[in-house]
């Protein structure tokens, strides 16, 4: 990491300048969706970027390692969580951002600024009018869906995007919602996450090594070899419907399935769906892993046969979830999945190719799927080995400076 007392110092003698500022508050090494998603587009084009973004924890370490220039606003220790830190950080990210991107600019002369989502968009707004630079916005489904509600915000927010060389989603979904709540005339790309296997440790690419952590885990659940293994993956929240799942595994045993339930992850319903568990008697197929870090992760992905999320579409004001990241993931590691027809799911999951899409809310169209899946490893096999193949595909972010403006996919 470059300290920004260090602004001042000659730029290192380079074949090519970097010309993209890449500004995200979030950003590795802190476990975030929108993080992961921007180091990614980074990865592509190391040479080109410069990057901007919030401290945290581990950071100087992380940044050290990088093919590009890191550059990072400091936040107390003391405000990366609690009331305090809340309330200030939105204003300290927009004068930061704001005050550093101007001191990056004389170092630098980027051409391009690429913001890395929704939030803090007015620092960008006085930057576009400032520098003589073009920028492109990310958006993720959150960091936009806040400011609709603020018709200042939504004013200032829209004025943003039409200032913008182009808008990037990270799925159909979003981009569509976009267009349909501020009608614009701005380019919008739709340019997908995708996998990086480094951030499941070392292991991941080796075939036993995934059958050591998938025997690993079964063992630690008391899980014989030969069970179906179903896992979900997310917060413990309603709309999840983790419960639906649950419903779902007397069935299954009634009808002969020897099968058992892995939920991954934390949160508000968590007691709920436990005291669910007790009253249906399935406490021993049942198990609740809590918190998992991304790095064992795979040692789930590799025990499970089956992924499933039957996530419902969450009416929340303020809440979207624009990309379904675990389904991709699942994907990656091969494994058939159960999904809900609806929302950003389909820019993962195609019906009978590397899934089943499903109505969340149909108890007898679940139970089929889950059925069907579980009694014929010949269908979750063909399944795996298509999701494998389309999780592999990416569009690189480099295709927005094609002055044509057509995605380029690999």
């Amino acid at each position: 990491m470059e300290h920004i007392s260090q602004l001042t110092a000659e730029i290192r003698d380079k074949a090519a300048y970097p010309d993209i500022l890449v500004i995200s508050r979030i950003f590795l090494p802190k476990e975030a969706v929108i993080g992961e998603y921007m180091y990614n587009r980074c990865l592509q084009d190391p040479e080109r970027v410069i990057v901007l973004a919030a401290s945290c924890s581990g950071d100087k370490v992380f940044d050290e390692g990088q093919q590009f220039p890191v550059y990072r606003w400091f936040y107390p220790r003391y405000w990366r969580s609690g009331f305090v830190g809340n309330i200030l950080k939105p204003f300290v990210n927009i004068v930061c951002s704001f005050v550093l991107a101007i001191k990056l600019y004389f170092r630098y002369h980027y051409r391009y600024i690429e913001w890395g989502h929704g939030y803090d968009f007015p620092s960008l707004l006085l930057l576009s009018y400032l520098l003589p630079i073009r920028f492109f916005i990310y958006l993720h489904g959150n960091d936009f869906l806040c400011t609709l509600h603020n018709p200042v915000l939504r004013s200032l927010f829209k004025l943003t995007l039409h200032r913008a060389e182009g808008i990037v989603c990270n799925s159909s979904y979003t981009q569509d919602y976009l267009r349909t709540a501020l009608r614009l005339d701005t380019p919008t790309y739709v340019i997908n996450p995708i996998i990086r296997p480094e951030k499941f440790g070392n292991n991941v690419g080796s075939p036993s090594s995934l059958d050591d952590l998938r025997v690993r885990v079964r063992q630690a659940y008391n899980i014989p070899d030969s069970a179906i293994v179903i896992l979900s993956i997310g917060r413990l929240v309603k709309h999840k419907a983790f419960d639906r799942v649950i419903d779902n595994i007397p069935l299954l045993l009634t009808f002969g399935v020897d099968v058992h339930y892995i939920i991954c992850g934390e949160g508000a319903s968590e007691s709920e769906l436990k005291s669910l568990v007790h009253r249906l008697r399935v406490d021993k197929r049942v198990h609740f892993a809590g918190y998992v870090p991304e790095r064992e992760l795979a040692g789930y992905y590799a025990a499970c046969d089956i992924f499933a999320m039957l996530t419902l579409l969450d009416t929340k004001p303020n809440n979207m979830e624009g990309f379904g990241m675990v389904y991709l993931e699942a994907s990656y590691f091969g494994k058939p999945i159960i999904a809900p027809r609806l929302g950003a799911v389909l820019d993962t999951v195609q019906h009978e190719e590397n899934g089943i899409l499903v109505n969340p809310n149909s108890g007898y169209e679940v139970f089929q799927a889950f059925n069907r899946l579980c009694k014929d490893q010949q269908l979750r096999e063909q399944l795996g080995r298509k999701g494998k193949e389309l999780a592999k595909r990416r569009t690189l972010h480099r295709s927005l400076y094609k002055s044509e403006g057509k995605n380029a996919i690999l």
